[in-house]
Parts: C-alpha cells; sequence; structure tokens
C-alpha cells in the first residue's frame, strides 16, 4: 500500500487523514482489487502501442482500420473502469474535506461511514443491478459492433461495468470495515 504510517506505529493514514486499521476482511478485500487493479495497468500500454500503430497506419501507410478504433476505446473503458476501484482503494480520487478538516476524527470517521452506506454502496448496487441484465440480454443476442468490420464480443465489454462496479463494491466494503474498526478503537480509548 501507499499509505504512510502515523508517527505513533498506528494505523495507516491516506491521503483522507484517517488512520484506519486494518481488519482481516479488508486485507483480503483490497488484496483482490489491487492484484486486479494493478494486473490491469497493462492496458495502458497496449492502447498506447494501438494509437502509435494507428497512427503510423493512417498518415504513413493512408490505412484505416475500424477494428483498431474500437480497440481503443474498448480498452480505454476496461481501464477506466478497472481503474475505479483501485483509486478509491489507495485514495486517489478528488476530496473536498474543507469543512471536515476541522471537526474531532470521530465526527469525520462517522461523516465516512455515512458516505459510504449512502452514497458509495448504494450506487455500486444500483450499477450492478441495472448492468447485469444489460450484459446477458447482449450475450444473449451475441451482439456484435454496429460498425461493418467492427469488434465481436461486445458483452466483454459491458460485462466489465459489472466488475467494475462488484470491485468497488468490495472497496466500499472494505474501507467500512476499517472505518468501524477506527470507530470502535477511538471509543475504547475514549472510555
Amino acid at each position: 500500500m501507499t499509505t504512510a504510517e502515523t508517527n505513533t506505529g498506528g494505523p495507516p493514514v491516506g491521503p483522507s487523514g484517517l488512520a484506519l486499521p486494518h481488519t482481516r476482511l479488508s486485507r483480503v478485500l483490497d488484496k483482490i482489487v489491487q492484484t486486479i487493479g494493478e494486473g490491469s495497468s497493462w492496458i495502458w500500454t497496449v492502447l498506447m502501442l494501438l494509437i502509435v500503430a494507428q497512427v503510423i497506419q493512417r498518415y504513413v501507410l493512408g490505412l484505416g482500420s475500424i477494428q483498431i478504433e474500437e480497440a481503443q476505446w474498448h480498452l480505454f473503458a476496461i481501464g477506466f473502469m478497472l481503474g475505479l476501484s483501485l483509486a478509491e482503494l489507495r485514495e486517489r480520487h478528488v476530496r473536498i474535506d474543507v469543512l471536515a478538516d476541522n471537526l474531532p476524527v470521530r465526527a469525520r470517521l462517522w461523516i465516512e461511514m455515512t458516505g459510504i452506506l449512502v452514497l458509495l454502496l448504494p450506487l455500486c448496487i444500483f450499477a450492478i443491478w441495472w448492468s447485469v441484465p444489460y450484459v446477458l440480454e447482449s450475450w444473449k443476442v451475441n451482439e456484435v459492433s454496429a460498425a461493418p468490420g467492427g469488434l465481436p464480443y461486445r458483452y466483454l465489454l459491458k460485462g466489465v461495468i459489472t466488475v467494475a462496479f462488484l470491485l468497488l463494491a468490495m472497496v466500499g466494503v472494505s474501507r467500512l470495515s476499517r472505518v468501524w474498526a477506527a470507530l470502535r478503537l477511538s471509543h475504547s480509548t475514549r472510555a
């Protein structure tokens, strides 16, 4: 992980400034998300090579390829969607904690938990709920690109939507377990 340890040797502190101890559940879920996220990072190299190949093909050889163009936006979509969960795991998303920065740690933990329970996890559940029939319908009809000479197996690309939100939900559950552990720790130290 890319989090720093606190000066007291306590739980890791991420960019959010919250010291969240790891739990057994968070370690397992984080490892899955990290492995998939880091494993899929090769997509960006392949995408860059495809773009260079297309530029050479188009401007040097005077040829074009719909399949290469579609492969580019497929790879971009896959890389972006799979990268969401890793960005959330590593707290690389945009946070504007203008008000929360001045609140006590327990209040910030409660805000974090509320955000996960009210915003993040319901969004993930909603996206998964609606994407599964979307993917299944695409698979049932063996959907292909509408462009002549385009890529087949469109359902695989659509399936990444479900996978991406499953991974994001895993990060949400992991973080929720860590926030809950931090709240319990802060409660026991106050008592």
